[in-house]
């Protein structure tokens, strides 16, 4: 089935999902690794041209997969699920979104405060609006670096959420993800 049910998610979201996920976690690890790239590395300046490469592109996606969210059926909460789990579920994927959009724009304002725009891949370029604050590129970090490892650990619990009810609590929390 390509869309969701009210009992069951489509191949379009699920797939926007699991690309989600997986472009967060090497977003990360790339992140991490590059930030202690010395000058002379051969990587100095390729990681963090894919590092905003990719980021780029899973801004796009998230556009994507908010607007295919809008427009598709919302999937039901499992009816065995209590309303704190309920509440916690819907808290917690609406704090992934906004920590997703923080990342995207600090990311932007560490990348354009120079005034140069941000190439993707060579394909295009996201022009840059400059800076808006003295060291902004400084102040953006420290925001997109929090900001990347509360959405990292936030991820973390999602995951770890989903894993005990499929393995605790014997729901089809997970497997309504993975079918």
């Amino acid at each position: 089935m390509i869309n969701n049910t009210r009992d069951s998610y489509g191949v379009i979201s699920k797939s926007l999902h699991w690309v989600s996920g997986l472009t967060i976690i090497a977003l990360f690890a790339l992140g991490f690794w590059m930030v202690d790239l010395s000058y002379y590395s051969q990587w100095y300046k390729t990681a963090p041209h894919w590092h905003k490469s990719l980021g780029i592109l899973l801004l796009a996606l998230t556009i994507i997969r908010l607007l295919v969210k809008a427009k598709q059926e919302k999937v039901l909460a499992i009816a065995s699920h209590s309303n704190l789990v309920k509440k916690t579920s819907s808290f917690t994927h609406k704090a992934l979104y906004l920590l997703m959009v923080s990342v995207f724009v600090s990311g932007y304002l560490i990348s354009t405060a120079d005034g140069r725009a941000i190439e993707v891949f060579d394909w295009f370029s996201v022009v840059s609006l400059g800076a808006f604050v003295d060291n902004q590129e400084d102040l953006a970090g420290i925001i997109h670096r929090y900001v990347a490892y509360s959405l990292i650990a936030l991820a973390l619990l999602h995951a770890m959420a989903a894993i005990k009810h499929h393995l605790i609590d014997k729901d089809d929390t997970l497997k309504r993800m993975l079918k």
